[in-house]
């Protein structure tokens, strides 16, 4: 499987950290792609050096590069975290840098494209860009961590998140456990 992982300027960049270790973990081959914002709340957040991972990274700006193609024939895409900013240039078709543009080859080429909103409180606009998301073909994941897992620490409350991530990619994953009632 070939994953897209884009990470916009929202907080959360934790978030793409885990998802991106559970999916090559997961022996899926990884395509990151940061937002000029997105890089810059990494290095606040995360505070290591991306080019460390196992990934093939492309800059914002390379409209050259194989994810910003449907011919390349990448299986899905993430954006995590995803801002409201991306997400309603996504809803609408704005591909200003290559985050959008991949986001809108997985929509024309019907593939899997999640977005992992890390906004709150939703505005108006923001609602009726998500619903434009959901309609386009985009599924809509808010940042929501659960706690009927009875999370131990901060790690395993986002892996909460991380476990839905690759559930909607369809990565056999147990990254958080499973609702099992309640005992």
């Amino acid at each position: 499987m070939r994953v897209i992982v884009g990470i916009s300027g929202a907080s959360g960049a934790i978030y793409a950290q885990r998802v991106i270790e559970a999916l090559l973990k997961s022996d899926v081959e990884v395509s990151l792609v940061f937002s000029r914002n997105g890089r810059l709340v990494w290095e606040h957040e995360v505070g290591t050096d991306p080019r460390d991972l196992a990934v093939t990274m492309y800059g914002g700006a390379d409209m050259t590069a194989p994810i910003a193609s449907g011919s390349a024939q990448f299986d899905a895409m993430v954006v995590v975290p995803c801002s409201s900013g991306s997400l309603g240039r996504i809803a609408h078709g704005l591909s200003t840098n290559l985050i959008g543009r991949a986001a809108d080859v997985m929509l024309k080429e019907r593939r899997k494209l999640i977005l992992v909103l890390r906004e709150s409180p939703y505005s108006l606009p923001l609602i009726k860009n998500m619903v434009a998301a959901t309609e386009a073909g985009a599924v809509v994941l808010p940042a929501s961590p659960s706690f009927y897992s009875m999370p131990a620490d901060i790690d395993a409350l986002l892996d909460t998140v991380v476990a839905r991530v690759l559930d909607q990619l369809g990565v056999v994953n147990a990254v958080s456990p499973r609702w099992d009632g309640m005992k």
